[in-house]
Protein backbone atom coordinates (compact mmCIF):
# COMPACT_ATOMS: atom_id res chain seq x y z
CA UNK A 1 0.00 0.00 0.00
CA UNK A 2 0.90 3.57 -0.88
CA UNK A 3 0.54 6.46 1.19
CA UNK A 4 -2.08 7.78 -2.07
CA UNK A 5 -3.91 4.62 -1.24
CA UNK A 6 -3.58 4.61 2.62
CA UNK A 7 -5.29 8.33 2.15
CA UNK A 8 -7.80 7.73 -0.06
CA UNK A 9 -8.86 4.71 2.15
CA UNK A 10 -9.68 7.51 4.65
CA UNK A 11 -12.57 7.86 2.66
CA UNK A 12 -14.18 4.69 3.60
CA UNK A 13 -16.10 3.45 6.38
CA UNK A 14 -13.02 1.39 7.96
CA UNK A 15 -9.64 1.15 7.42
CA UNK A 16 -8.03 -1.24 5.44
CA UNK A 17 -8.10 -4.50 6.99
CA UNK A 18 -4.36 -5.43 5.94
CA UNK A 19 -2.57 -2.58 7.65
CA UNK A 20 -0.99 -2.65 11.17
CA UNK A 21 -2.64 -1.56 14.55
CA UNK A 22 -0.47 1.36 14.40
CA UNK A 23 -1.46 2.33 10.60
CA UNK A 24 -5.15 1.94 12.36
CA UNK A 25 -4.92 3.94 14.90
CA UNK A 26 -3.42 6.83 12.41
CA UNK A 27 -6.65 6.18 10.05
CA UNK A 28 -8.94 6.57 13.29
CA UNK A 29 -7.34 9.79 14.61
CA UNK A 30 -7.55 11.18 10.43
CA UNK A 31 -11.07 10.47 10.43
CA UNK A 32 -11.60 12.40 13.78
CA UNK A 33 -11.74 9.57 16.63
CA UNK A 34 -8.63 10.69 18.93
CA UNK A 35 -9.66 8.29 21.44
CA UNK A 36 -9.95 5.26 19.71
CA UNK A 37 -6.47 5.97 17.70
CA UNK A 38 -5.20 6.74 21.46
CA UNK A 39 -6.79 3.46 22.60
CA UNK A 40 -4.90 1.53 19.72
CA UNK A 41 -1.47 3.06 20.18
CA UNK A 42 -1.78 2.06 23.49
CA UNK A 43 -1.87 -1.44 22.58
CA UNK A 44 1.37 -1.84 21.40
CA UNK A 45 4.90 -1.43 22.84
CA UNK A 46 7.30 -0.03 20.13
CA UNK A 47 9.28 3.12 19.75
CA UNK A 48 6.95 3.61 16.45
CA UNK A 49 4.06 3.85 18.82
CA UNK A 50 5.34 5.75 21.29
CA UNK A 51 5.65 8.19 18.32
CA UNK A 52 2.33 8.10 17.69
CA UNK A 53 1.64 8.40 21.12
CA UNK A 54 4.10 11.35 20.74
CA UNK A 55 1.66 13.21 18.19
CA UNK A 56 -1.50 12.14 19.43
CA UNK A 57 -0.65 14.19 22.56
CA UNK A 58 1.20 17.31 20.08
CA UNK A 59 -2.30 17.07 18.19
CA UNK A 60 -3.91 17.16 21.43
CA UNK A 61 -2.25 20.31 22.36
CA UNK A 62 -0.70 18.65 25.52
CA UNK A 63 2.77 19.44 24.86
CA UNK A 64 4.69 18.05 28.14
CA UNK A 65 3.17 14.62 27.59
CA UNK A 66 4.42 14.51 23.80
CA UNK A 67 7.76 15.59 24.69
CA UNK A 68 7.98 12.30 27.28
CA UNK A 69 6.36 9.82 24.34
CA UNK A 70 8.83 11.41 21.89
CA UNK A 71 11.81 10.84 24.09
CA UNK A 72 10.00 7.32 24.79
CA UNK A 73 10.49 7.17 20.44
CA UNK A 74 14.08 8.10 20.27
CA UNK A 75 12.54 11.29 17.96
CA UNK A 76 12.93 15.18 18.74
CA UNK A 77 9.89 16.99 19.63
CA UNK A 78 8.37 17.57 16.21
CA UNK A 79 8.50 21.35 14.48
CA UNK A 80 6.31 19.96 11.51
CA UNK A 81 3.09 20.43 10.98
CA UNK A 82 0.55 18.10 12.27
CA UNK A 83 -0.16 17.36 8.80
CA UNK A 84 3.14 16.76 7.50
CA UNK A 85 3.89 14.38 10.80
CA UNK A 86 1.08 12.39 10.29
CA UNK A 87 1.97 11.15 6.73
CA UNK A 88 5.79 11.22 7.95
CA UNK A 89 4.85 8.31 10.39
CA UNK A 90 1.81 6.60 7.73
CA UNK A 91 5.19 6.56 5.29
CA UNK A 92 7.63 5.21 8.47
CA UNK A 93 4.98 2.36 8.61
CA UNK A 94 3.62 1.66 5.44
CA UNK A 95 5.36 -1.61 4.31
Amino acid sequence: MTLDQFNASLEEDTPPGNVSMLLQALWFEANGDWNKAHDLAQEVESTEASWIHAYLHRKDGDLGNAAYWYSKAGKPVSKKSLHDEWEEIVSALLP
